[in-house]
């Protein structure tokens, strides 16, 4: 079995050599392609801990369904593991909509600049 971060650094590093932006419509150059790349590795990552989620339920489920004490043990480790995997899926989405925030307040003050009052 691995452990939580096992799963999420094994996605990180597939996804590096694999970083794709998406193009950029604002007709800004750079930091927009940045962002959008960041928000792209970002849902790969949590795409990434569900199907971990996902296969460690049926698994569970499994053990459930076989009734031996060994499985029912090893439930615990995979249940926790689940919870892990859930509390970083959690804090992923913190993190994308904190950066999407910043990306949206960043490009109102730059589309309509303060008028100062003489």
């Amino acid at each position: 079995m691995s452990t939580p971060d096992s799963s999420l650094s094994a996605a990180d590093s597939s996804m590096d050599h694999d970083n794709k932006t998406l193009p950029n419509t604002a007709g800004e150059e750079g930091g927009d392609a940045q962002m959008w790349g960041t928000f792209e590795k970002n849902f790969r990552q949590v795409q990434s801990v569900l199907d971990r989620n996902r296969a460690l339920i049926q698994q569970v489920n499994e053990n459930h369904q076989s009734r031996l004490p060994d499985n029912m043990v090893k439930n615990v480790a995979l249940i926790k593991e689940i919870n892990s995997n859930i509390s970083k899926v959690v804090s992923l989405y913190s993190d994308l909509s904190c950066d999407f925030s910043s990306l949206f307040h960043q490009r109102s003050s730059v589309k309509s600049p303060k008028t100062q009052s003489p």
